[in-house]
């Protein structure tokens, strides 16, 4: 049942916490609700408006919040596990501490919103705006976020094993120490982006561009980055041990002191410029040099 515009009132001005599980608040306007604790699992929260509501600590496990306003709301601690956040507008939105395990979050803007230490497992992020967000600390193990925007995002020391970011714009996106272990990363766009220190292993970075992108002291063992473009792109210190780099443009490139061990380089492409560690013969390891 649906309540109206009187019976929502006295219902929010009820002793906390409210006791709303199940309950049918679509469209309802709820800017600036005080629901704090509230009981919302299971609750339909369609097309809703929670503009800057105060939801810190609310369960809102399994709720129907597909379209849902939700800008600049309050979530820190909340339970989204499992919901419906279809298309909802959560722009700079506080889900700091949020569970959001295999949440639906297709198509959601996330823009600005703050998601440090975030539980995102298994969520399904595909085409969501999360630029500029912050994400750092956050889990996205094996999260679908595939054509997402996260530009100018923040994703330090993120756990993103397994997740599928293929063909997501990551262009000056800070992942210092981010774990990218088996993520697919292939066709993304990196340029810019901070991957120090980041774990790579295993990761598909085929056809990604990475051109002037920091990967000083990454771990990008076994990680594929066949057709890459590594153009200027700082590799310092870098373990590409058995990487693959068949195809990849290697122009600028700084691989001096990279550990490349067993790695492919057939007819990659290097420059005059790119530098190779010590006593490392590119033409021999099948590079092709372009003059």
């Amino acid at each position: 049942m649906q309540f109206s515009k009187t019976e929502l009132g006295l219902l929010l001005n009820q002793p906390k916490p409210l006791l709303l599980v199940n309950a049918d608040l679509s469209g309802a306007d709820l800017v600036g609700a005080d629901l704090i604790d509230a009981r919302l699992s299971g609750a339909k929260l369609i097309d809703a408006s929670l503009v800057d509501a105060d939801l810190i600590d609310a369960d809102l496990s399994k709720a129907d919040l597909s379209r849902a306003n939700l800008r600049g709301a309050d979530l820190r601690r909340a339970n989204l596990s499992k919901a419906n956040l279809n298309k909802a507008d959560l722009s700079g939105a506080r889900l700091i501490g949020a569970d959001l395990i295999d949440a639906d979050l297709i198509g959601a803007n996330l823009s600005g919103a703050k998601l440090s230490d975030a539980d995102l497992t298994k969520a399904d992020l595909i085409a969501a705006d999360l630029s500029k967000a912050d994400l750092s600390r956050a889990k996205l193990i094996n999260a679908n976020l595939s054509r997402s925007d996260l530009s100018g995002a923040k994703l330090m020391h993120a756990d993103l094993s397994g997740a599928d970011l293929h063909s997501v714009n990551l262009i000056g996106a800070y992942l210092t120490s981010a774990n990218l272990s088996g993520a697919k990363l292939n066709g993304a766009e990196l340029r810019w982006a901070n991957l120090s220190k980041a774990n790579l292993n295993k990761a598909d970075l085929s056809s990604t561009k990475l051109t002037t992108a920091d990967l000083s002291e990454a771990d990008l063992s076994e990680a594929n980055l066949s057709k890459a473009d590594l153009s200027e792109t700082n590799l310092i210190n870098a373990n590409l041990t058995k990487a693959d780099l068949a195809e990849a443009k290697l122009i600028g490139a700084d691989l001096s002191s990279a550990n490349l061990r067993w790695a492919n380089l057939t007819e990659a492409i290097y420059a005059r410029n790119t530098m190779f560690p010590k006593g490392f013969d590119p033409k021999v390891a099948g590079a092709i040099f372009k003059p």
